[in-house]
């Protein structure tokens, strides 16, 4: 003798036909998937709001400001003009311009080129694990632990024409004192020297681990096969930290091109322009002068934005193009 379901016989007495048992087994499912999604959407939303606020409006009126001509009063109480792509076209024709851009790619490719050269380097030297290794290691972190305020004002007295201890050194030596951050000639190394300082403890860290996360026994056949030294090196080790490097040398261009701090601090530009960048040319126009130029100097925002996106976009094309090889 067969027995009926409960919900079967409860459905023919209400008049309806019977709810299959795989029908509200589905529901269910349905149920559990959504509750899911939307708890999965409440540990996200977090992250959106605040991508939003600081990152998506901040840029949304910085391309509105480079599209209109604020004045002062403009700038507090709204209103101004529409002139559309007429302040990019002020920035190219400024004659600051060129040479701007030509102290930020110097500047930016002699950083990285030194700050990734030298924590290669470093990094390589501290995985030998000698004695007081993890404490020399923690002190090259230093440098990066400063604020950027104290490390450019430290830079500003080493670098001084009459007080400055490295022309004290020259001195010392026999040699005529430079000056450093008041000649055309020399400010901007100066400026490039102190941000490789900085720079070099971030591309330690990061290549050490990359370097700590290559296997031992990768090494071990390499010896065996005969590469030691500088051929294990080239054929083995750099090969195998290529992505930590290419991801090294991405957050370090796209921090370079921003650099305003340790530049304005230690010759906020100068003298005449020989180390202006577009970062500090950026904040000289929108902030600099009595009469700001809000526009242009949103602009040329724009532009170093438009430069670390463009070289971000590389940076994913080749890791795409490396994944499919």
């Amino acid at each position: 003798m067969t027995q009926t379901p409960a919900s079967s016989v409860a459905g023919e007495r209400r008049g309806r036909a019977p709810v299959p048992p795989s029908h509200g087994r589905r529901r269910a499912a349905v149920r559990r998937r959504w509750s899911g999604q939307w708890a999965a959407w409440a540990f996200l939303a977090p992250v959106v709001v605040y991508l939003l606020v600081f990152y998506a409006y901040p840029l949304y009126n910085n391309l509105d400001l480079s599209l209109r001509d604020y004045t002062v009063r403009s700038f507090v109480q709204g209103g101004a003009p529409f002139t559309g792509f007429a302040n990019y076209g002020k920035v190219f024709a400024d004659p600051t311009f060129g040479p701007a851009l030509w102290h930020t790619v110097v500047f930016t490719a002699v950083s990285l080129v030194f700050q990734f050269t030298i924590g290669l380097a470093l990094a390589l030297f501290f995985t030998r694990h000698f004695r007081l290794s993890a404490t020399l290691r923690a002190l090259f972190l230093v440098p990066w632990l400063l604020p950027l305020i104290v490390s450019s004002s430290t830079w500003s007295w080493l670098l001084n024409s009459d007080s400055g201890l490295v022309n004290a050194l020259l001195a010392a030596f026999g040699a005529a004192p430079v000056n450093w951050l008041t000649s055309p000639d020399w400010s901007l190394w100066s400026v490039t020297i102190a941000n490789i300082w900085i720079g070099i403890p971030f591309n330690l860290v990061v290549l050490y681990s990359g370097l700590q996360a290559i296997p031992a026994q990768v090494n071990e056949a390499a010896e065996l096969d005969g590469a030691i030294g500088w051929q294990r090196f080239w054929k083995v080790t750099l090969p195998l930290l290529r992505p930590v490097s290419a991801i090294t040398l991405l957050l370090g261009l796209v921090y370079t091109l921003k650099v305003f701090d340790i530049i304005w601090i230690m010759t906020k530009g100068g003298p005449s322009d020989s180390s202006t960048t577009l970062a500090t040319w950026s904040y000289r126009l929108g902030f600099g002068n009595l009469l700001p130029a809000f526009g242009p100097g949103a602009a040329v925002g724009n532009l170093l934005i438009v430069m670390a996106l463009a070289f971000g976009l590389v940076y994913i094309y080749l890791q795409r193009r490396q994944a499919f090889a």
